[in-house]
């Protein structure tokens, strides 16, 4: 497509946005598994080492970071985007740069801090947390395209706005896995 075809493309919806966003999560528990688990499990094993809080949020930070901004420079898409028919463009309606794609990551995390607030307001502990992270991160962030005060079709997300990209749904009849 070319990308003023794309730039008319509508936005997805929030049911569609929320159900990519749980795939994703999916996706992604395969992704810190297999970078983040097995490495960290045969240290612990091996030596009897553990990484300290601070530097296990930073490589996991870091590696979900290379995850999806080599998906975005590559295709715009990530695997669960893919399958929801959901694209990642700049406001032009071209692929995204690796600045871009950084921006769109960091502005795309900032639903952590009202989560670390909230843990620290109420002393949240163990699966308190997973489970506000996960209902934060799946439901209350997407919500933020209502905040959007232009047409139902084209409204963004707050990262989307901030980083100066967009999501777009695709027609079923140009879809391509790759």
């Amino acid at each position: 497509m070319t990308p003023a075809e794309l730039n008319a493309l509508p936005s997805p919806r929030f049911w569609r946005r929320v159900s990519c966003c749980l795939y994703e999560q999916l996706v992604l528990l395969g992704v810190i598994a297999f970078t983040f688990l097995v490495p960290n499990l045969g240290l612990g094993i091996l030596f009897g080492i553990s990484l300290p809080s601070w530097l296990t949020f930073l490589y996991l930070y870091t590696v979900l970071g290379i995850y999806f901004i080599w998906y975005w420079t590559k295709s715009g898409q990530t695997l669960a985007m893919q399958t929801w028919r959901v694209r990642l463009i700049s406001r032009h309606g071209l692929n995204l740069s690796r600045r871009q794609a950084l921006w769109r990551y960091i502005f795309g995390s900032l639903w952590i801090i009202p989560c670390v607030v909230l843990q620290w307001m109420f002393h949240l502990e163990k699966w308190q947390i997973i489970e506000m992270l996960f209902t934060v991160a799946l439901f209350i962030w997407p919500l933020s395209i209502y905040l959007d005060r232009r047409e139902s079709s084209l409204r963004q997300s707050l990262p989307d706005r901030l980083a100066g990209t967009r999501l777009v749904e695709l027609p079923k009849n140009l879809v391509t896995l790759s």
